[in-house]
């Protein structure tokens, strides 16, 4: 069974006094448990739209999204932002830390919505994420304190520190010098494949896209499989579907 699915998924927004505008058109995407895929295109490709489907933030105008089987576009709200938290982890090219909090403060706001074991040991899960991390002797430190590689490197704790089974990254070596962003790269991997987690990479970095198992490209809202392997590993639909070259 499929991690996450888009079948015939399009997203069009309506603007006054003019046609309606398609960012996403026939979009189909499968995701398997472990799978790393990356989706490269330009800005204003539709790709931060995307993400925004995969991590269930949006629904589809049109067509279907499934997680671990159940559809998602039938789902009422409250159970998607369930099924989000318990299962998706985002890291931002931004970052997006909370200026005033300390790097444990920040990995442990996700386990506030814990239930249970894990909310009442969230200090000490946030901890241990941050010393997988490399960052075990900085959990007192603010963000304004830290270089750029460990600001993203507490962002990264903040997304998996809830083992969620989907890690969608939104360009997340983005602001990051290249000797860093492979460093940064090559932790998420490590632990992606620890945690068997899938993993979603959206870029416009032909070497970050290249460490995926599956490749594709999004172009005006169009995806195409870029990797002839991508055809059945990824689940995409092989119907009008044109492959091109990164």
């Amino acid at each position: 069974m499929s991690l996450i699915e888009l079948t015939d998924a399009t997203r069009t927004v309506l603007i006054p006094d003019a046609e309606p505008l398609t960012i996403l058109d026939g979009v189909n995407l499968r995701v398997d448990p472990g799978e790393r895929v990356s989706i490269v295109g330009r800005s204003g490709s539709g790709k931060s739209t995307l993400l925004n489907l995969l991590g269930m933030l949006d629904l589809p105008t049109t067509g279907e999204l499934t997680f671990e089987g159940e559809s998602v576009t039938a789902m009422k709200s409250g159970r998607r932002d369930r099924v989000r938290g318990s299962n998706v982890g985002f890291v931002f090219q931004q970052f997006n830390l909370l200026d005033g909090r300390t790097a444990l403060e920040n990995v442990t706001m996700p386990l506030l919505y814990a239930r249970g074991p894990r909310f009442w040991a969230r200090e000490r899960l946030a901890a241990d994420m941050l010393d997988r991390v490399g960052l075990g002797h900085r959990l007192s430190a603010l963000p304004a304190s830290l270089s750029g590689g460990e600001q993203q490197r507490v962002a990264i704790a903040r997304a998996l520190v809830r083992q969620p089974k989907l890690i969608l990254a939104d360009e997340p070596t983005g602001a990051l010098d290249v000797e860093t962003g492979q460093s940064v790269m090559t932790l998420i991997d490590d632990i992606v494949r620890e945690e068997n987690a899938a993993l979603v990479t959206i870029t416009h970095d032909p070497a970050i896209a290249a460490r995926s198992d599956t490749h594709f490209r999004l172009d005006r809202g169009v995806l195409s499989v870029t990797d002839a392997r991508a055809g059945v590993g990824a689940g995409a639909s092989a119907e009008g579907t044109t492959a091109v070259v990164l």
